[in-house]
């Protein structure tokens, strides 16, 4: 006897991007070694045979989502930080956005315990270098100097990631929201240069 479907058989096609987002998923769950064909079929009320429509392998399928999470930062939260003239109304507005991206953080989370996966690290180091060029250059528009600017960006960055990883390490991915919203507010009064 077959066990049965997580999900019920859907009728209609689905996407590519609709599996990238299911592996997108599967990663924010159980990792990247958790993303497989059948399971997520299930996952998604399908038969494996979509997924062969889409993607020749599991590996295509793992670029694929890493491009999708990897693309959700350039046009999701840089773009909308374009608007905002004033370089410490920027600098706030990223520091609130991010830290809102509550998926987001937990993908870059599981994406980090795999950094050997040759899919992985060469996606990771993009992302941080474009986080981290992001940062000098809204720093140096706040009004550092260049080298100022890069240190100031380089501790931004590794409080982000060590934040994530402290709290993946304590057990702490449920903070309570006021005293996220009190470290957030304490890093950003902390690391956005005051107006001169």
């Amino acid at each position: 006897m077959t066990p049965p479907n997580d999900k019920p058989e859907r009728s209609g096609r689905l996407s590519a991007d609709d599996w990238a987002q299911a592996a997108l998923d599967q990663i924010a769950e159980q990792g990247v070694s958790a993303v497989a064909v059948e399971p997520l079929a299930r996952r998604l009320g399908v038969t494996k045979g979509s997924f062969y429509w889409h993607f020749p392998s599991r590996d295509a399928l793992l670029q694929a989502a890493l491009e999708r999470w990897e693309g959700h930062e350039q046009d999701e939260v840089f773009g909308q930080l374009e608007g905002i003239q004033d370089p410490a109304a920027r600098l706030g507005a990223l520091f609130k956005l991010v830290a809102n991206e509550v998926q987001s953080h937990v993908i870059y989370s599981e994406l980090l315990k795999a950094l050997d996966h040759p899919a992985v690290q060469p996606v990771i180091g993009r992302v941080s270098k474009r986080r981290l060029d992001y940062l000098t250059s809204a720093f140096r528009a706040a009004g550092l100097d260049a080298t100022d600017a890069q240190h100031r960006a380089r501790l931004a960055y590794a409080a982000y990631v060590g934040f994530l990883q402290l709290n993946l390490q304590l057990g702490q991915r449920d903070m309570q929201r006021e005293e996220f919203e009190d470290y957030v507010n304490h890093m950003m009064a902390t690391l956005i240069p005051a107006k001169v």
